[in-house]
Order: structure tokens, then C-alpha cells, then sequence
């Protein structure tokens, strides 16, 4: 896993997709695996991410994951995580495409040192066009956007400004002849307004992994009566509260106006039964 790889793009385990685009780089650095032929998707979107966005991009991620896709994205804090981290979760694989050097110490952002071993450990693949000991700069990391959705069947913005680097990645999957698709949210956000200018541009409104596989002509997966899985009546008023969305605890205690420590362990074992997710700050919602 330590080993850094130099692939040529004559080599035939180059990515065939990646070959396919204007200017593709001679020379990817790789740690871990790729696969010439698979079928990836890119989620991408802004580092600084609401409870909504961390919720749509796990789900998304995760179910994609199930359906089949490599998951890829750039590392970076906020949603390129979740989709990373959801895709983990479920021990399916992720390549994360970087803006600097694949050793250790450029390895960029230090926060995120751990998930790329852990990316490693499961199966993954961590990609760069640039050699070991390189830096990331403010020329970098755009360009390293064009190898994310030059992988990529299509590339999903979840949240994201109007002036942001998901949005450069939509852009070069539109050179490139990629789907393009993005989460509508609300209308006063600053997260969503990148993605409300994709879709009045024509990119396909996703509300969930169905509308990406609908788009990408594969199999739809079959939902399941996630709501019939609770034991009990406490239960199910939790998981309801949470069905529109995620919300902190003080609010799931004054939606189903059970006592708060009650709240609190239905929680943790609903946490723990994989129904309910912890999005930080107390903030929960439905592990879909």
C-alpha cells in the first residue's frame, strides 16, 4: 500500500475513460488499485457543508456504492469525506484523486491522512498526476478536477457556491461529455446556488441514487420497508421524526415529545442497529 506506482498512458491498466479525454496525463502516480475498465462515479461539492449535505452525500454515496460504482472524489473536507467515508461503510471501493504528491507528507489536507490509509486498507485507490513530494498550489488542484470527472461517468455536485472547485469539476465533465447532475436545496442557502445554476443549465435534478442510475442507463436498486425495521413505538417516532431530514437532538426530543435521556440511549441504539447516523454536533439522521 506504501508502494507508489507509475502508470503510463500506454501502460493497458491506464483507465480507459481517463485516456478518452483532451489532454489526459501521461503519467499517473498511483497508490493502491485502479482497474482500466470500471465503472466510476464522482460526488463532489463545498468543504464547509450543511447536516443536509452531509446526509445527501453519505446516502447517495453509500447506495451507489451498492449498485456497483467506484466512488470518486478529491479527499477534501466537507462532502468529497462523506462520499468517501459512506462508501467505506460499506467496504466498497473509493479512489480519491489528489492535488499533491501521494507521499505521506504531501499528502493534502493533513486532516484527511487517516481516510486515505483507510482508503488504502480497503481496497482503494489513491490517484496523482504529479510526483512524489509535490505540493498543492492554487494550478493544482483545479487540474486535478479534470482527472475526477475524466474518470468518471458522470459527476453528482451535492452542495456547492456559485464560484467553487465542484463547480470546476462540472465544468470539465461538460468538455468532457460527462453527465452531469445536482442536488437542489434551499433556496436562501449559499451551498445551494452552484447547484440551482447546474440545474437551470441543464444538469439532471438527483434527489436520490435512482435518479443517478436512471441517468446512467443501470439497474435501479430495490427499496426496502426501511421503517418496518424498528422494534418498537419509540422507535419508529425517531425515525419519522427524521424521515424529511436531520435534525439536532433538541429538536428530535420536541418532535416526538419523548423525555430527553430517553432520546438519548433510543438513539445510541438505534446508532448502533446501523438505523441512525451522528452527523456531528448531536445532529442525527436516518442511515438510508
Amino acid at each position: 500500500m506504501k508502494e507508489i506506482k507509475k502508470v503510463t498512458i500506454k501502460d493497458k491498466n491506464y483507465p480507459k475513460l481517463l485516456k478518452k479525454i483532451v489532454n489526459p496525463p501521461e503519467i499517473l502516480y498511483v497508490r493502491g488499485e485502479i482497474f482500466p475498465e470500471e465503472k466510476c462515479f464522482a460526488i463532489v461539492g463545498t468543504r464547509r457543508c450543511s447536516a443536509y449535505g452531509k446526509e445527501i452525500a453519505l446516502a447517495i454515496a453509500g447506495e451507489l456504492a451498492e449498485a456497483g460504482l467506484t466512488i470518486v472524489s478529491g479527499l477534501a473536507p466537507g462532502i468529497d469525506t462523506f462520499a468517501h467515508r459512506a462508501t467505506l461503510e460499506r467496504d466498497k471501493r473509493t479512489i480519491a484523486v489528489l492535488g499533491t504528491g501521494l507521499d505521506e507528507e504531501s499528502i493534502y489536507p493533513r486532516s484527511n491522512l487517516s481516510l486515505a490509509r483507510k482508503i488504502l486498507e480497503t481496497g482503494g485507490g489513491l490517484i496523482s498526476e504529479y510526483p512524489p513530494g509535490t505540493s498543492g498550489s492554487k494550478f493544482t488542484f483545479p487540474q486535478r478536477n479534470r482527472i475526477i470527472s475524466g474518470l468518471s461517468l458522470g459527476v453528482l455536485v451535492v452542495e456547492a457556491k456559485r464560484k467553487s472547485g465542484a463547480l470546476i469539476t462540472a465544468e470539465w465533465a461538460k468538455k468532457q461529455g460527462r453527465k452531469i447532475l445536482a442536488v437542489p436545496g434551499p433556496v436562501h442557502s449559499l451551498n445551494s446556488q452552484g447547484c440551482h445554476y447546474l440545474i437551470k443549465k441543464g444538469a439532471e435534478l438527483v434527489e436520490n441514487a435512482n435518479d443517478v442510475l436512471r441517468e446512467l442507463s443501470l439497474p435501479q436498486l430495490t427499496r426496502t420497508g426501511f421503517f418496518e425495521k424498528a422494534e418498537n413505538s419509540e422507535e419508529q417516532l425517531i425515525l419519522g421524526a427524521l424521515k424529511e431530514g436531520a435534525l439536532e437532538i433538541d429538536k428530535i426530543i420536541e418532535k416526538t415529545n419523548l423525555f430527553p435521556q430517553r432520546v438519548a440511549a433510543l438513539l445510541a441504539i438505534l446508532e448502533i442497529e446501523g438505523k441512525v447516523r451522528n452527523l456531528e454536533g448531536n445532529i442525527y439522521a436516518l442511515k438510508r
